[in-house]
Formats: C-alpha cells, sequence, structure tokens
C-alpha cells in the first residue's frame, strides 16, 4: 500500500507536504475530507467519523501513513518524508539553520492566521501591512547570498518559506519588491519545483489557503 496523506480540501497545512511528495515523485493517495457550511456551525463529520479509527496515537490532520509508520504534525511529517530523500541538511550549521527557520516559520505562520481568521480582519489588515516589511526584512537576511535557505542544496525548509512567504505574496503582490533575493529565492523555486504538470492542480489552487471559515478566503485576496 502506497502513502495516505490526510487533510482538509484546501491548501493550509498540507500545502508543503503536498509539494515535497510531487517534487520527489512519490506516490500517494490525497485523502481529501471537505467541510460543509450548516448555519451557524460547520460539519466537520467526513473527518471526526474517522479520526478516532486510523489508530493515530494523536489523532489530527495532517496525518500521513505509509505502512506501519503512522505519522501526524505536519512539520514530523516534512522531516520523515525529506530524511528519506536527504533533504535534511547535511553539515550541522545547516541543520541549525533548517530547525531556527521552521520554527520561525511556525511563529510567523500563526500570526498570519489570526489576522485571517479575526472578525476584526479590515481594522487589522493596515497594521499587519505596516509590519510586513520588517518580517520579511528578517527572512532576505537569513537568506542572504545563499541559493537556498540552509546553503547551497535545497531542503524541506525551503518547501515551507515558499508556502508561508507566498501567503504574503498572494496578500500583498508588491511585498518583495525590495527584496530582490527574496523574489529570485522564489523564481528559482518555481522554475525548480513547480514546471510539472503534477503540480498544476496546486499552482491553480494556491488561493485556498484555509479552513471555509476563514476570514481571508480566495475572494478577498483577488479583490484586495
Amino acid at each position: 500500500m502506497g502513502i495516505i496523506l490526510g487533510y482538509w480540501d484546501i491548501r493550509g497545512l498540507g500545502h508543503a507536504i503536498r509539494l515535497l511528495l510531487e517534487y520527489t515523485e512519490t506516490p500517494y493517495e490525497d485523502k481529501q475530507y471537505s467541510v460543509e457550511r450548516k448555519d451557524p456551525e460547520f460539519d466537520l463529520s467526513q473527518w471526526t467519523s474517522v479520526k478516532e479509527k486510523l489508530g493515530l496515537d494523536f489523532p489530527n490532520i495532517p496525518y500521513l501513513i505509509d505502512g506501519e509508520r503512522k505519522i501526524t504534525q505536519s512539520n514530523a511529517i516534512l522531516r520523515y518524508l525529506a530524511r528519506k530523500h536527504k533533504m535534511c541538511g547535511e553539515t550541522e550549521e545547516e541543520i541549525i539553520r533548517i530547525d531556527i527557520l521552521e520554527n520561525h516559520i511556525m511563529d510567523f505562520r500563526v500570526s498570519f492566521a489570526e489576522l485571517c481568521y479575526s472578525p476584526d480582519f479590515e481594522k487589522l489588515k493596515p497594521e499587519y501591512l505596516e509590519e510586513l516589511p520588517g518580517k520579511l526584512k528578517l527572512f532576505s537576511q537569513f537568506l542572504g547570498d545563499r541559493k537556498w535557505f540552509a546553503g547551497n542544496k535545497v531542503t524541506y525548509v525551503d518547501f515551507l518559506a515558499y508556502d508561508v512567504l507566498d501567503q504574503q505574496r498572494m496578500f500583498e503582490p508588491k511585498c518583495f519588491n525590495q527584496y530582490k533575493n527574496l523574489q529570485d529565492f522564489f523564481d528559482r523555486f518555481e522554475v525548480k519545483f513547480l514546471m510539472s504538470s503534477r503540480l498544476e492542480h496546486w499552482r491553480h489552487c494556491s488561493d485556498t489557503i484555509g479552513e471555509k471559515n476563514a476570514i481571508l478566503t480566495s475572494t478577498k485576496l483577488s479583490n484586495n
């Protein structure tokens, strides 16, 4: 039996995992669970009806099942796949850089999600945009003149970085204008990883970045 990746039918925390699976040409089943709107609640039964039946130590999504191995937590899944393909860094310096950036990205993702899910989205958006250049400057300084965030070879943390920074680019299309090395990173990543036909679906669906009850929808992204 091949690998099974289970997640909501959105981009969310599954995007970097899907990109890595596709890039490494790993056969897998993309098991997607839908969230149905039933005012004023949301129907999560596609997931909740099976979550306790999968044998997961900590039932949650995303999850990955690879034979007898059953893994939850998105970064744990990424690291597991990356180890298979020697994409976890080669030197101690590279590994340290990966560890630092992986955790910083999680903090960055949380702060963006808090904005997107806030009922005060429109009120908070200007302040977020005002602070965004300073946050991106840190990414730019950390990347420096390297090809990839850990060094000269791509690692799984580049997939995470692409994911969260791409969300910022959708949110504010001009946000990388003053950071040439970040724009170069994007160009390099997309030429290397996003040109295959197998990834065409996720390129077109890349604006679906949160659950259906998120304040930030693809419509809002396209209209702002």
